[in-house]
């Protein structure tokens, strides 16, 4: 027995201190998770102008496919990067995402989001798209997040009545028009009022 007793201390050490550094990193993990949710939104002098417009990329495409994210007059004090991830919720019930980072030099952002896959060339678009939500969270240069910004949207087509997601926000159109999608949400700069962003470019506020 006691030939075994050194190997049983270091089996003992090990799960010991193994503990230990699982915990501390459990304890990081969590403190980092605290410090991000409890940071604040941004005030609305720094908030930039933020959309989402149905789009195509081919001339021959669909709209209803892509989104193009446009984030303009971006004026957040110390911020060197802005990260941003769609969320939205397909036909199964499943919630899918398209994240993105990037740095800022004083340029307005211009992003196409593609609400679906893509694999060699060949896309695969996600079906019964129309709800979900837009996050922007603005870091430093050492990554410490100091603004965020969150917003729903709402994705429509073949409809008389625009809506936001709660319905709180209303558009009555005298008729469908056939192949026009709609993006209902908020736009963070300027105003705290809904907008609605076509696909033909036309105004149906």
């Amino acid at each position: 027995m006691k030939r075994y007793l050194p190997i049983i201390l270091f089996l003992i050490g090990l799960l010991f201190f193994g503990g230990v550094i699982a915990f501390v990193k459990s304890r990081g993990s969590t403190s980092q998770t605290t410090e991000e949710e409890s940071v604040a939104e941004l005030p609305m002098s720094q908030r930039p102008f933020t959309s989402l417009s149905p789009t195509k990329i081919a001339a021959n495409g669909n709209y209803g496919h892509w989104l193009t994210l446009n984030i303009k007059n971006i004026n957040v004090p110390g911020a060197k990067t802005v990260e941003y991830l769609l969320e939205y919720t397909i036909e199964d019930g499943r919630t899918q995402g398209v994240p993105g980072q990037v740095e800022l030099k004083g340029q307005d952002i211009q992003r196409d989001l593609l609400l679906g896959s893509e694999s060699s060339g060949k896309f695969t678009y996600d079906k019964g798209v129309e709800k979900g939500k837009l996050t922007l969270k603005f870091r430093d240069s050492k990554g410490k997040l100091i603004g965020k910004l969150l917003t729903d949207f709402h994705l429509q087509t073949n409809t008389t009545e625009i809506t936001s997601v709660d319905g709180s926000y209303k558009v009555t159109l005298p008729k469908i028009i056939k192949g026009v999608y709609f993006v209902t949400m908020k736009t963070f700069g300027g105003d705290e009022n809904y907008h609605i962003f076509a696909s033909d470019g036309k105004t149906y506020e």
